[in-house]
């Protein structure tokens, strides 16, 4: 059942190190979108998708919405310990096409689903519009509606009153033409539990040829609050280098909600894995997934892997750090965050 207003104000979005019941994925199956727009096959892309699948299922639950017409596909690729749901989809992005689950003190949890306009209108979305209220009816959870256009990967929350976002997202006429920071402020305080958004520049002038115009997921990812995983480049000459540049001065001068300066921890991307040809390719390993003991990290087959990987080991004590080929999927500017979504356990744990 979808909710258009809030009649309480303690809900708040848990971290997503915080333990949790699932993770949700949608299973990829879109031939023409795939092969026509990013030059690889269906079959490559599935194998990427049941990769990262796989690898979460060895920590927690997954649940897979897969539509009707490819659930033989997953079937072959996704291990038995994968749930599948039969929900007709138009694309495979979950982080954003799916609901931001949140949680109440004596309500439990529930869901925001977001207005989903597919980034800006840039691809077919009359039923992933949809998906995030379907989701929690499955569940049998409340949904709360909201006039926001936002998608999952724009938001970083630390679950303790932060949430860091991009103005080249939501600031995009695209997105919300005529609302103010102010006015989505206000939403995210209501409905996520936030008291601090900081807002960084993003990708303003949209020189990385991204889809999603500027997600946060590509810019930096929380350790645990008070401290960020912050994507790095080393060619400084390149046109990204500004971008990466700005977002990180904006960091530095940022304060969370309980007034801390971020330690940064810079994370180099996979430069040597983008192919020169490459309309898009998502190369950075800030979008990497947290799951219960466990990071699962995108990786390509080059010799940085194990460098990010050193690095996410050290950030994250205690969880086992996966890496998992996406060289396929990223060819659609994803990476591991952008095809995952954290359903908390309830009680909120972590």
């Amino acid at each position: 059942m979808l909710h258009n207003d809030m009649q309480h104000s303690d809900w708040w979005m848990p971290a997503e190190w915080a333990r949790h019941a699932a993770t949700w994925m949608v299973w990829p199956h879109n031939q023409a979108l795939w092969e026509s727009g990013w030059r690889v096959t269906l079959s490559q892309v599935q194998a990427d998708f049941a990769r990262v699948a796989n690898a979460i299922a060895r920590f927690e639950p997954v649940k897979l919405v897969v539509d009707p017409s490819a659930l033989d596909s997953a079937k072959a690729l996704c291990g038995p310990n994968i749930e599948l749901i039969a929900l007709a989809v138009n694309d495979s992005w979950c982080r954003d096409s799916g609901p931001s689950f949140i949680g109440h003190p004596q309500l439990g949890l529930a869901g925001v689903s977001w207005r989903f306009n597919a980034w800006g209108g840039k691809s077919a979305h009359d039923l992933d519009e949809s998906l995030a209220r379907r989701t929690l009816n499955h569940l049998g959870l409340p949904c709360f509606g909201t006039p926001l256009s936002n998608e999952g990967g724009a938001i970083h929350v630390d679950g303790q009153g932060t949430l860091i976002t991009t103005e080249s997202v939501l600031l995009n006429p695209n997105r919300n033409p005529g609302m103010s920071k102010t006015e989505m402020e206000a939403i995210f305080a209501r409905w996520l539990g936030v008291t601090k958004t900081i807002w960084l520049p993003g990708d303003p002038q949209y020189v990385t040829g991204d889809m999603t115009d500027g997600h946060v997921d590509g810019v930096c990812a929380f350790a645990r609050p008070g401290v960020l995983l912050v994507d790095a480049t080393h060619d400084q000459a390149s046109v990204y280098a500004e971008v990466a540049r700005e977002n990180r001065r904006a960091l530095e001068l940022a304060t969370d909600a309980q007034g801390r300066r971020f330690e940064l921890i810079e994370l180099y991307e996979a430069s040597e894995a983008v192919e020169t040809d490459a309309e898009v390719f998502c190369a950075s390993y800030t979008n990497f997934y947290i799951a219960n003991g466990a990071i699962i990290m995108p990786a390509y087959g080059i010799a940085a892997d194990q460098v990010a990987a050193d690095v996410l080991a050290q950030a994250f004590p205690g969880r086992e750090v996966v890496p998992v080929r996406i060289n396929h999927l990223a060819h659609g500017g994803g990476g591991v965050h952008c095809i995952t979504q954290q359903q908390p356990a309830w009680p909120v744990k972590g």
